[in-house]
């Protein structure tokens, strides 16, 4: 049988404020009571009634979470760090995937407002131009935090990667190694993803006083029929001779290398790769791949304590965009 706040209470000869105080970390209770109350909940196996509590305070301590989809390693790596930090801070997580459909990515954000979230993170989805349901819920005073896909078009705490760095280094590093004729594939998404990596590709070509060329930059639906339209890509892209390609996706990455395979390119000799892609099995690929891996945990991390803080009510200054470093990986695939 589960015990209560005021058996708590009895036991140790405290007020049922005081313990419920105590369990939810208040400034006001001091730390050896704290941690009285805490050891004897854990010994006794009291668990919260959360439902009550939101009654009382108007707090669910729960925290929304909308994904694109939860099928890379990418995204799993983010929802690690959201995890970890909201289950620290004692909050629970109800993850929704938008499949990359802004009308799912809306029905999401409605269902978890109703349910009585505290606060909602999101990671658009590639069909999202309009944003002005999530700036409604702002006006109601409502904590929104926009991670790994941001835009400009909302002000509000944003945390993502350094697209732009990411994208110039990979396409820096296949120029150090003797290519000037680089193509470049990326998703056909309004997102500022993928304009920030198609920047860092042309900025690294500029640099280094190579000619941009149209043709040999081809942009992909990646949301649907992804096999067929990397397909029809690499058709319009090999066609120019390329020497290397940069690819600018996760996805995009491990189908271009299984493309370039299946059609008897020898990689890198016949044409290096190099791409986005936070896959553990890049380094075990044939050959392995080189990729710009993201700062995904950190993202997931500092997206979910910003929006705490901002549940919280603590004062963190005005909305600003956070860009973390990523990582150039070294492998075969992009030649020596």
């Amino acid at each position: 049988m589960s015990i209560t706040l005021r058996d708590i209470s009895k036991a140790l000869n405290i007020s049922v404020s005081t313990v419920s105080r105590a369990l939810t970390d208040s400034h006001e209770i001091g730390e050896e009571t704290k941690q009285r109350v805490l050891a004897y909940a854990k010994e006794h196996h009291y668990v919260p009634n959360r439902m009550a509590r939101s009654l009382k305070v108007g707090k669910t301590r729960s925290i929304g979470v909308v994904i694109c989809s939860i099928d890379n390693s990418f995204v799993s790596q983010m929802l690690d760090g959201i995890d970890q930090v909201c289950a620290e801070s004692g909050y629970q997580i109800i993850i929704m995937q938008s499949k990359e459909s802004y009308e799912q990515e809306q029905a999401c954000i409605n269902l978890l407002h109703a349910s009585g979230v505290d606060g909602i993170m999101i990671s658009p989805s590639f069909q999202t131009t309009d944003f002005t349901y999530l700036k409604e819920l702002q006006l109601q005073g409502f904590p929104v935090v926009l991670f790994d896909r941001i835009s400009e078009q909302m002000t509000a705490h944003k945390i993502a990667a350094n697209n732009l760095s990411g994208a110039y280094q990979a396409t820096t590093h296949l120029i150090a190694n003797g290519y000037t004729r680089i193509a470049h594939l990326n998703s056909n998404a309004n997102l500022t993803t993928t304009a920030e990596r198609f920047e860092g590709y042309k900025k690294a070509l500029d640099d280094h006083s190579i000619s941009y060329h149209e043709d040999l930059v081809a942009f992909c639906d990646t949301a649907q029929h992804i096999d067929q339209n990397v397909a029809k890509a690499m058709e319009q892209l090999l066609k120019q001779q390329p020497q290397a390609i940069f690819t600018a996706t996760d996805l995009l990455s491990t189908k271009v290398l299984a493309y370039l395979l299946e059609h008897k390119f020898s990689v890198p000799k016949d044409i290096a790769l190099i791409g986005f892609s936070n896959s553990d099995l890049a380094a075990v690929l044939n050959p392995p791949l080189s990729t710009v891996r993201q700062p995904s945990r950190q993202i997931g991390e500092m997206a979910a304590q910003t929006l705490i803080n901002l549940i919280k009510g603590k004062d963190i200054g005005p909305a600003e965009t956070i860009l973390l470093d990523t990582e150039l990986q070294i492998r075969k695939s992009s030649g020596s």
